[in-house]
């Protein structure tokens, strides 16, 4: 057995197979390692973290990464896990988020060893009767065994014809890029497994499948989703990642030690120290030591010190009063009148240290006043000059 075969598979739910993983790594040969993402959205999320960071174990032992950027496929969307068709995201959208994709993901990917495809560029040259021959190779009944498809076709949800060939180009990708390894989640393995048969079937060696656990949400319970906004985005200032992190239960933060780091951690030590150890190496993971350090810090003044953050945004205001609902709403601390009205009536929102508990309160706009909303939003309110 290679000696890194137990590294390179902790923390993953399946590998197909482990002995031809084994193979591969004592051929000596440079890997190539594949991993697919749809630009459907504008930001990753720390779930997308999960595999970058088993793709940059395979990078530091000098393997390449394959990075296909879905630019085509994300036209149709993904079925993957849903019960419903995913609404059409304009061409325009879905090139702006491919590039905001690609800088993101080098926050963790080394760059240098990393080749970036767009599936376009060879389906955009498709021709109907080769569309046709990929459709050819595999039968309706094999797609309909795929668990998501089965349940819709079962509970009688619409699936719509496009969709079924979402598989079938997510697998010619792998013959495309000649991939040695595909990494993805759990939701993928069918696709993946496709990706093996259409390379046998070229006379290229099948792909190994690695999938990956997919990460829970702030909730504890859901997938971490931005739609669901339970989601860490990578993107997110420092003391937002920590401060989000320092949210989640006990639970959840040694099942995130493990998926994310390989680590585990016994709950019987100190659970707020193991949390902020956690929120620690999430932060280092995007900015640096130094910033997370930074992080846990301002955390500490504020939260354990019961002290104000030493920076905050400022707003002026030319009124002598302001109804706190607007003010609120104002200074971007919640989105609506009627979130603020929520987070008041929960005891939430506080102005120059005292809590605010009438939605209908007007406060005064003195210098240097404080606002405070939930756990993390502060504001200093001044009146203009």
């Amino acid at each position: 057995m290679h000696p890194l075969l137990k590294i390179l598979t902790r923390g993953t739910e399946q590998v197909i197979s482990e002995e031809e993983l084994d193979k591969l790594l004592s051929s000596g040969k440079k890997l190539r390692i594949k991993f697919g993402v749809d630009p459907t959205s504008a930001n990753l999320h720390l779930g997308h973290a999960i595999s970058l960071l088993k793709l940059k174990q395979f990078q530091d032992l000098g393997h390449q990464v394959l990075l296909v950027i879905g630019d085509f496929t994300a036209s149709i969307g993904d079925p993957s896990g849903r019960n419903t068709t995913r609404p059409l995201v304009p061409k325009e959208q879905i090139l702006k988020n491919a590039q905001t994709y690609t800088e993101q993901a080098f926050k963790i990917l080394d760059k240098e060893h990393t080749e970036i495809f767009w599936n376009g560029s060879w389906f955009g040259r498709l021709s109907a009767e080769e569309l046709l021959g990929l459709g050819r190779r595999v039968t309706v009944n094999k797609l309909l065994h795929r668990q998501d498809f089965h349940d819709r076709f079962t509970a009688d949800q619409s699936i719509f014809l496009h969709e079924l060939f979402y598989p079938l180009l997510q697998a010619w990708d792998s013959v495309m890029v000649r991939a040695d390894i595909e990494i993805g989640g759990r939701d993928q393995l069918f696709n993946m497994l496709l990706g093996r048969d259409f390379q046998k079937e070229e006379g290229q060696n099948p792909q190994v499948v690695i999938t990956l656990p997919i990460l829970e949400g702030l909730d504890g319970s859901r997938k971490m989703s931005k739609s669901l906004g339970n989601d860490i985005g990578i993107t997110e200032p420092p003391k937002e990642i920590f401060g989000k992190t320092m949210s989640i239960s006990d639970w959840l933060m040694k099942r995130w030690f493990l998926v994310l780091f390989g680590e585990e951690v016994d709950l019987l030590t100190n659970p707020m120290e193991e949390k902020k150890r956690l929120a620690e190496k999430i932060v280092t993971l995007f900015y640096g030591k130094e910033e997370a350090i930074k992080a846990r810090t301002e955390f500490e003044r504020v939260f354990s010190k019961k002290e104000l953050p030493e920076e905050m945004p400022e707003f002026c205001f030319s009124q002598k009063q302001m109804p706190i609902v607007e003010l609120l709403v104002a200074v971007g601390a919640v989105k609506s009148k009627s979130e603020a009205r929520r987070l008041i009536t929960q005891g939430g929102v506080s102005y120059q240290g005292k809590k605010v508990t009438d939605i209908h309160d007007c406060v005064e706009i003195q210098p240097d006043a404080v606002l405070r909303c939930g756990k993390r939003f502060f504001a200093r309110i001044k009146p203009s000059s």
